[in-house]
């Protein structure tokens, strides 16, 4: 089982027609890397806080489909997360956040993490919103003492940090809980510091994704891998930021304790799943099929 916490949001994506028009799509970097790794066939369990209201049920209707187990999933009368995103000429996206009073601040601890659980991701919103940020911040501490594999992904959007020095001084706190630490190039420049401070901070592994340049990877015995992107017609970029931390997950965590990884591999599978997710408006992971040829 692998356990993915953090936030579930509903993304106001442009479209083309009407000029002007916003459709609304789940997203969300955890949720989006839940729903990602149920369509990869992993056992998966979202651990969130969720609005009743409309957009919270398409949301849990949503992983319901890929298989996620949602019995970690706390409920409120709170509004949805709202996500503005605005695309650029190439796809990337920048967001504005609609967040004052909604569900998934307010997430508490849960007692317990599902018998089996093998892995945990966490990043992106819900590491930077009170009082939500602490509770994931506890389970990060916790379950990392308990043996499992942790995944990182700050996937930093600074109109949420209200307070950028205080907040990367938090982020070097969490580092010696981090198994994987997977980050953006603009996340790194943003953070300050580097691949090896890092490293010696806690995370057997720093993979950065780079765009259309690929994903590489850095590890704490000083090996270091690259591979490139594929190749696609590009409708966004939404979404594969975290459909490699579920493709990441889903190659790490299937191994036995102590074999060693096969990083080009993995970082490979990665790239596959981020480039078909790519070719699809809003956060679209690919299925487990589209990835065998």
């Amino acid at each position: 089982m692998i356990v993915v916490g953090g936030e579930a949001l509903i993304d106001l994506v442009p479209v083309a027609q009407p000029p002007g028009a916003l459709v609304p799509r789940p997203g969300g970097g955890p949720y989006n890397t839940a729903l990602a790794l149920g369509r990869l066939g992993a056992r998966t369990a979202f651990c969130s806080r969720v609005s009743a209201d409309g957009f919270g049920e398409g949301l849990l209707d949503g992983l319901r489909a890929a298989g996620v187990d949602l019995s970690l999933v706390q409920r409120g009368p709170e509004p949805t997360t709202l996500a503005v995103p605005s695309l650029a000429p190439d796809g990337s996206a920048a967001y504005r956040f609609y967040v004052e009073g909604t569900a998934d601040r307010l997430f508490t601890l849960p007692p317990a993490l599902p018998a089996g659980t093998r892995a945990l991701a966490l990043g992106t919103c819900s590491l930077a919103l009170e009082p939500g940020a602490s509770a994931y911040e506890a389970l990060l501490r916790r379950e990392s003492g308990r043996g499992l594999l942790t995944l990182l992904d700050p996937n930093i959007r600074p109109a949420l940090i209200g307070d950028p020095t205080a907040y990367r001084a938090r982020f070097l706190g969490w580092l010696p809980y981090v198994s994987v630490l997977k980050l953006s190039e603009e996340d790194a420049r943003w953070l300050g510091g580097g691949v090896s401070d890092w490293l010696a901070a806690g995370p057997s592994a720093v993979v950065l994704t780079r765009g259309a340049q690929g994903l590489s990877v850095r590890t704490r015995e000083g090996a270091q891998y690259e591979v490139p992107a594929r190749r696609v017609a590009v409708a966004d970029t939404i979404g594969a930021g975290d459909t490699v931390n579920a493709a990441l997950l889903h190659r790490l965590s299937a191994l036995p304790a102590g074999d060693p990884v096969d990083w080009p591999s993995v970082l490979a599978y990665a790239a596959h799943a981020a480039a078909l997710t790519c070719t699809r408006a809003g956060a679209e992971p690919p299925y487990a099929a589209e990835l065998s040829g």
